[in-house]
């Protein structure tokens, strides 16, 4: 592993350089892949293995995800199965299904973790609240974990585009003496950037509060204060919207992105340097606290808890197409689709 200073603090890494992809072709030469699931992670991390040179079975009930499948070249009796036909065949299964869907699986998927296997996550969550999913692996398998930072759909666009998304990697069991490269390996195959250590408890505790917070929670909530601020002093929604989100997606998180913000704050107006330094600490004072309370409600499991509860329930789907249409029906995010209508083509 390579050291690497954050902020001035080390950290021990692995990148592409020290554990090439021949290197991870070679450590799972003999192994079947069955990843199970191809919904939000399975289909890029599906493919870039595929197209990586590693041998891939996808394991999926029949439907419009079966047809997806196929659509991406998986032959079905061949490269694709249903759920228990892949997991017998496979020597590493990828537990790629949603966490509801991977508590309602695993009294069938666990039949089929024979030892010397490596049962694969690329999310903490089943075996950190093993209370209230049930999750509870046999001791003679590994059980590893590779998360991208990233969605299913970002992580393959990335590999097209010759990238990759970082990831963390776990080991929570080694029944194999294997597990640590069968991890590193699985990480360079669904092509990472770079792959940092983590154990599974710390993966789903940053997992679920950055999700609730600056990824999708917290991002929300600051648009639509905002935009609602501008609303009700008078701005037009055009001007709300694009003075909240355009600017911000389309042109100052790229260079943060590129550049860091201390890069983006030097090379904007002196006008805008001003006041993001005189009001940055303020927005963080004000947020701290409801940073601080969200960890705690992940550490304790009430949000485990509530997600649980919630994704079980048989009319899921139709309340959270009911909370979705409250958002897409805004204001803000009508005004939102009319601009991305307007941007030039081409």
């Amino acid at each position: 592993m390579a050291t690497i200073y954050f902020g001035g603090i080390p950290e021990e890494v692995v990148t592409r350089e020290e554990f090439p992809m021949e290197k991870a072709r070679q450590v799972l030469q003999e192994e079947t892949i069955a990843i199970i699931g191809y919904g939000v992670q399975g289909p890029g991390q599906a493919l870039n293995l595929r197209d990586n040179g590693f041998r891939v079975i996808v394991g999926q009930r029949k439907g419009k995800t079966w047809d997806k499948a196929v659509a991406d070249g998986w032959v079905p009796g061949q490269t694709l199965f249903d759920i228990e036909e892949a997991a017998k065949k496979g020597t590493i299964i990828a537990f790629l299904l949603s966490d509801a869907g991977q508590i309602a699986l695993w009294p069938t998927l666990k039949k089929h973790l024979t030892p010397g296997k490596a049962l694969y996550f690329s999310h903490g969550f089943g075996i950190t609240f093993s209370d209230q999913t049930g999750i509870v692996p046999p001791k003679d398998i590994d059980v590893i974990l590779v998360a991208p930072k990233g969605s299913g759909t970002s992580l393959r666009r990335l590999f097209l585009a010759w990238q990759g998304i970082n990831s963390s990697f776990a080991i929570h069991q080694d029944a194999t003496g294997r597990a640590r490269e069968r991890a590193i390996a699985m990480g360079i195959g669904i092509g990472s950037g770079y792959l940092f250590p983590t154990d599974f408890k710390k993966e789903v505790y940053s997992d679920l509060t950055g999700e609730r917070g600056t990824l999708m929670g917290a991002i929300q909530g600051i648009f639509a204060a905002q935009y609602e601020t501008l609303r009700r002093n008078g701005h037009s929604p055009s001007e709300a919207f694009n003075e909240t989100v355009e600017e911000l997606t389309q042109s100052l998180m790229p260079l943060v992105a590129e550049n860091g913000m201390d890069w983006m704050y030097a090379n904007c107006s002196t006008t805008a340097q001003r006041g993001a330094l005189d009001w940055w600490k303020r927005f963080k004072e004000a947020t701290q606290p409801v940073f601080d309370e969200l960890y705690q409600s992940v550490a304790s499991g009430k949000e485990a808890a509530r997600a649980i509860s919630a994704n079980s329930q048989p009319d899921y789907r139709e309340k959270l197409n009911e909370e979705l249409k409250e958002l897409r029906e805004s204001e803000m995010w009508q005004a939102g689709a009319a601009v991305r209508k307007l941007r030039p083509k081409g």
